[in-house]
């Protein structure tokens, strides 16, 4: 017999709240008596606790309910030891004939009930008589506690999934705070950016006194944001950026309504035809303002210290698309619709691996983070290109750079056997190809675990004496450890774009600098990570791999085809000159 059906055979027995269970007002608490670090919640009339005392007056596991304001009715339980304040009720259940979280559930379900009993012209209030008269079923103990095992299981699960939601939540603003800094660091010469200060995009005014202006429907700023007042004049109505000037001075505010700033606030008038009101936002946001105070007590900022801050302007298209992302962001964040309530374990390492990784991201136009092996940089990558167009990226944070390894003595792990594993070599490679597809030598499967396994489409390059050279693998096979291996970067470079580049007289240049001095040259996996790579979106790759791929077929057609035709000439001179030399 499932719960249910024992619930609807049992006999059950309906009293009066009052007749099982003794309802108590709390005792009012000297304010001077509430501190930060007491020992014990005090709750008065609201939803949470008030404050915090050194003393108590009831046990732990109590049902509450609020006496007085606007949440009187709410229903709570707390599972410490408290002070219940003066507008607080306090239930204390016969446990003899009800079970404490039964009532505690079966009151909290009637919360909607005893909030509409809310009486008073000024402060709401709920009698003591309406709350013990709530009628109350009272099944047999023994099915009390099946029923307050199941709900206590979904109460459990509420909270689980809210905790969840909370720290998913504070996971996506991490996310947020790192792509707005990132988007919105500019030091690359890729794309075009200029540096201007404050007061060449935007004018700062002071606010006023509204305490003599007729009462209206625009609300009143000050620096902690929104006062409760409403007057009807404005300072302003178009987009603008509130800056606190003093007290909480990083707490800024975008509006687009109009409004009427105090005194402690500046509000801007902004310049819309360099630089767009939401994007001006944003990049403030990342600005620390409270290291420019010229007060540490109570920190202020003056308008000549704020004119002077430097902003990135890039083309209003470019601040466009970053104001769309962080708009995204923004949204994900903070709507709880959006936020996902649960993730499963590979996901919720994915964003631990985001807050710890990007979090030191440093792209000031340069994308530096290294690989790892659960996931790439492509997110982020993709994200920055679809942004800026081409940007500067650390060859090392776009693909698995490694040396080869060599088996030793090699000679052992020689094999003639068809099964055996290409054995890749300087003498394998045709200086002018751009491919390897066949091997002199195989080695053994023994020597291919001692050995660097690459695979068809991935690249390798001699990292000693003729180093630099790069060739694309038609075939699988092993490599010693005079090659590197570039592989994983299929996601974000096409690999002939990547090819052409590598072969640019300006990386060559750059890997000759580099390579470790000594007798030999040496250009190490991590010299090769270091490179900096121009990298634009995929489509703009295969734009520039079309033409380069047309001059290259020119150039071959006349370094081949000329030489056939001086054959062919040559074959009807000695032809025509056979003939006419015939009397």
């Amino acid at each position: 017999m499932n719960i249910l059906e024992e619930i609807q055979n049992c006999p059950v027995e309906w009293k009066e709240l009052g007749e099982v269970c003794s309802v108590k007002k709390g005792k009012q608490l000297n304010k001077n008596l509430l501190t930060e670090d007491g020992l014990y919640p005090a709750y008065n009339g609201g939803q949470t606790y008030s404050g915090r005392t050194n003393d108590y007056n009831v046990e732990a596991n109590t049902i509450i309910v609020s006496q007085g304001g606007a949440s009187a009715g709410f229903v709570n339980f707390v599972d410490t030891k408290f002070w219940a304040n003066a507008h607080c009720y306090y239930i204390l259940p016969d446990e003899t004939r009800v079970n404490n979280r039964f009532v505690y559930h079966f009151v909290k379900m009637n919360q909607k009930y005893l909030m509409d009993f809310q009486h008073g012209a000024g402060i709401p209030a709920l009698k003591a008589d309406k709350l013990s008269k709530l009628l109350l079923p009272i099944p047999p103990l023994e099915i009390q506690e099946k029923i307050v095992q199941i709900l206590d299981k979904f109460t459990a699960y509420v909270t689980e999934l809210t905790s969840e939601l909370t720290s998913e939540l504070t996971s996506r603003k991490k996310q947020y705070s790192f792509y707005r800094d990132k988007l919105l660091s500019f030091e690359d010469e890729v794309y075009q950016v200029e540096w201007k200060v404050l007061k060449d995009v935007a004018t700062l005014k002071n606010g006023k006194d509204w305490k003599t202006l007729p009462s209206g429907e625009i609300p009143v700023y000050g620096s902690g944001g929104e006062m409760g007042e409403f007057v009807a004049d404005h300072s302003y109505d178009k987009p603008t950026v509130l800056i606190p000037r003093k007290g909480s001075i990083s707490n800024l505010f975008y509006l687009e309504k109009a409004f009427w700033n105090v005194d402690t606030v500046y509000y801007t008038e902004i310049d819309d035809e360099q630089i767009i009101p939401k994007y001006f936002y944003y990049y403030l946001t990342t600005v620390k303002l409270e290291e420019m105070a010229t007060n540490p007590t109570r920190p202020s900022l003056t308008q000549a210290i704020l004119d002077k801050i430097r902003i990135p302007v890039p083309s209003l298209e470019i601040q466009s698309r970053i104001v769309q992302v962080l708009d995204n962001f923004d949204k994900v964040c903070n709507d709880l619709n959006i936020g996902l309530p649960r993730e499963n374990e590979l996901r919720q390492k994915q964003y631990e691996y985001f807050r710890e990784k990007l979090l030191t991201f440093v792209a000031e136009g340069e994308y530096t983070e290294s690989r790892v092996e659960e996931w790439d940089n492509s997110a982020i990558i993709k994200l920055l290109q679809w942004v800026f167009g081409p940007i500067r990226v650390e060859f090392g944070a776009m693909a698995k750079i490694v040396r080869g390894a060599s088996p030793r003595p090699i000679s052992k792990f020689i094999t003639e056997s068809e099964k055996g594993i290409p054995w890749i070599k300087i003498g394998d490679v045709e200086k002018d190809s751009k491919y390897v597809s066949k091997t002199k030598e195989r080695i053994t499967q023994a020597g291919s675990e001692k050995s660097r396994l690459v695979y068809k489409g991935d690249f390798i390059m001699s990292n000693s004496m003729s180093f630099g050279r790069p060739y694309i693998l038609d075939i699988d096979g092993c490599i010693h450890d005079g090659w590197l291996s570039i592989s994983s970067f299929e996601d974000l470079c096409s690999p002939d774009y990547l090819y052409h580049y590598l072969l640019t007289d300006t990386m060559q240049h750059m890997m000759r600098k580099n390579a470790s001095n000594g007798t030999v040259q040496n250009l190490n996996a991590e010299i090769v990570r270091q490179l900096i790579i121009v990298l634009p979106p995929l489509s703009q790759q295969s734009q520039a791999v079309s033409v380069l791929d047309n001059f290259d077929t020119l150039t071959n057609s006349l370094s081949e085809g000329l030489p056939k035709e001086i054959e062919l000439r040559q074959k009807q001179y000695e032809y025509w000159r056979e003939q006419l030399f015939k009397f």
